[in-house]
């Protein structure tokens, strides 16, 4: 295998958990190179909210890696699997949004991922998943769901607590990663990011991918940023977020509450500096954290 291969399968393993698998990364990416096309990477963002924080940015900013190798980003917006909610880490059903809201966070979803990746046309595909999903027939949906089986569904952490507790499961819950998994059968994706909670979920499309004798994605996960208060996902709704529009001064004074313990993880996701540069700023005989922070803020 060709160095720059090996090369470019290190700097991308980088920050990640997980590649699904790392051979067969490094095998697609020097058959790409041999056809002479970029590799198709797929992010799915449901706009739910109408901002992005920096947990949000950890999977972006990955993808703008691939970008920079080359790569072409393809951003799914879930303008129709957001009509649902990601059932993931939720202990009640989402309320389903309305086609107004949905479409004003797209617009401010497009503007901020803007300041992370390169949004040229040939760097970048933006689809909206009601372009397949609003046409599907009702024979489709259960040749879909015929793929899947209600015991693997329940292998799901999310699921499987609410079952025990006897808490209520929507049926379309259940559909919600079938379309996300038939999102990357439709966009051919050769790679698909998301955070370790999409695990399942993108593992399901690599399951469609091969029914439609398509060559499986490889799933690469990255890690949940924890939030200010040091213990949960960072989250918009816990208050603990640093946003991207938050002005200079308000994100500056929120980065020097960042619990000392995380800024080894914080310098990890959020930059690129070196490894060893990164080991020297988040030793506290070495630097101190309020300098750490500082240099972070900034």
């Amino acid at each position: 295998m060709k160095a720059e291969i090996i090369e470019q399968v290190e700097a991308l393993k980088r920050g990640t958990v997980e590649i699904f698998s790392e051979q067969e990364l490094a095998q697609r990416l020097s058959e790409a190179a041999g056809q002479g096309r970029p590799l198709r990477v797929k992010l799915g963002m449901d706009p739910t909210a109408p901002d992005i924080h920096l947990g949000h940015t950890v999977v972006l900013r990955k993808l703008r890696q691939f970008q920079d190798f080359g790569h072409k980003a393809v951003l799914i917006i879930g303008d129709y699997t957001a009509r649902i909610g990601d059932p993931t880490g939720q202990n009640t059903t989402r309320p389903m949004l309305g086609g107004e809201q949905i479409e004003a966070n797209a617009r401010t979803y497009f503007e901020q991922a803007g300041r992370i990746l390169d949004m040229s046309e040939d760097k970048l595909e933006i689809r909206y998943n009601s372009e397949w999903l609003a046409g599907l027939k009702l024979a489709d949906v259960i040749r879909l769901t015929a793929s899947m089986t209600v015991a693997r569904m329940l292998e799901r952490d999310t699921f499987e607590l609410r079952y025990k507790k006897g808490d209520p499961i929507g049926v379309h819950e259940f559909l919600y990663p079938l379309m996300q998994g038939y999102d990357s059968v439709m966009i051919r994706s050769d790679v698909e990011l998301g955070g370790t909670d999409q695990t399942f979920n993108n593992l399901v499309g690599r399951d469609l991918q091969r029914l439609d004798d398509q060559p499986p994605q490889i799933v690469i996960t990255m890690p949940i940023l924890v939030g200010l208060d040091g213990k949960d996902k960072m989250s918009k709704s816990k208050g603990n977020y640093i946003g991207v529009t938050d002005p200079p001064g308000q994100m500056f004074g929120k980065t020097m509450s960042i619990p000392d313990d995380l800024m080894d993880n914080y310098f990890t996701l959020l930059t690129d500096l070196p490894v060893e540069r990164i080991a020297e700023l988040t030793d506290p005989s070495r630097t101190h954290p309020k300098q750490a922070k500082v240099l972070l803020g900034k």
